[in-house]
């Protein structure tokens, strides 16, 4: 009773998570506000302290509350194995490049296109998995990387609505930087996720004590990044400069949302997986209908959806771990 408990929360969670944190962040991009709209730079850069900030605490409490022994274990773990810390530093790279792009993505897609299109992310997942940890896909598998394609293409497919045609144009534009800003971070999400779980493999480390590795690298790039892009911007304004309740909502989202589904995976398998990824499809093309106004759907888009959806579902099919460890 208390396993099928946890794994409904688990359900909600993974939900709410990857519901809220794509509306509010497409939300906040496009909400009109009196003075300078925040920095997506500068968004990054606060998630990752955040991030460093909750792991340190989640390692104070496992160990006994003890400032000593958190202490020891981070100069242990981290400035006594440099080598072991700089191999953190090529997912931590990608990892806020990617940061950087779903922001992007999201200043120029709405939330439904890009929930459908992320999920691209299942592909470039697999094929890294395969070439990097020599796993093998069945036949299930592949099929449904097939139908995941040909569901995004149909989301992509564009609308025979008639428009003004600079409008147009201008639409078409922002729409191409908003696809390829995704299909890049799907990219790096693949690389990104598959690299840190074969380090994870290689390493008996805590992962809150990796997390905390990759936050470090994560704010050295962030920060890095934001004075290249924005420095002058941050001069003159500071880099909190737009911040209003949404922004510190989808920063919390951000840099929490990570950790809670960290904290909760083990309990989701992948058919409830397939269920979130589902309900989170669904929940943000109604929202992005009803309450941001920023979609309309078509046949065309429902089908692509309901393509990537069934394509979900019959990856997760033969997704059961092998005691093979070479197989998945």
């Amino acid at each position: 009773m208390a396993s099928t408990r946890l794994k409904y929360l688990s359900l909600g969670v993974l939900v709410f998570q990857t519901t809220s944190l794509v509306l509010t962040m497409r939300y906040s991009r496009t909400l009109q506000a009196d003075g300078p709209r925040y920095l997506a730079s500068s968004a990054v850069v606060v998630a990752e302290v955040m991030k460093i900030f909750t792991c340190v605490l989640i390692v104070f409490k496992e160990h006994s509350y003890s400032w000593r022994a958190l202490n020891s274990i981070l100069r242990q773990e981290i400035a006594h194995k440099p080598i072991e810390t700089l191999k953190l530093a090529i997912p931590s790279g990608i990892y806020t490049l990617q940061n950087n792009l779903l922001y992007v993505a999201l200043s120029n897609l709405d939330a439904a296109t890009y929930q459908v299109t992320y999920q691209l992310k299942i592909l470039t997942t697999a094929l890294f998995s395969v070439s990097m940890l020599g796993r093998r896909l069945g036949v299930y598998q592949w099929l449904s990387l097939l139908i995941l394609m040909a569901g995004v293409a149909f989301v992509q497919w564009p609308s025979d609505s008639v428009a003004d045609p600079e409008k147009e144009a201008l639409s078409a534009g922002s729409q191409f930087v908003g696809v390829a800003a995704v299909l890049v971070a799907c990219c790096s999400s693949g690389f990104a996720g598959v690299y840190f779980e074969k380090i994870l493999k290689e390493s008996k480390q805590s992962v809150w004590v990796r997390n905390i590795q990759l936050g470090m690298f994560g704010l050295v790039f962030g920060l890095f990044g934001m004075m290249a892009y924005d420095g002058e911007r941050v001069r003159e304004s500071g880099m909190f400069q737009g911040y209003n309740t949404v922004t510190w909502t989808v920063v919390a989202l951000q840099a929490l949302g990570g950790l809670v589904i960290a904290a909760v995976i083990k309990y989701a398998d992948n058919i409830l997986k397939g269920f979130a990824t589902s309900l989170s499809i669904i929940l943000s093309t109604l929202i992005s209908y009803f309450w941001l106004q920023d979609f309309e759907p078509t046949g065309v888009f429902f089908l692509g959806a309901m393509l990537v959806i069934t394509a979900t579902f019959l990856y997760g099919y033969e997704g059961k771990p092998s005691p093979n460890p070479s197989r998945a």
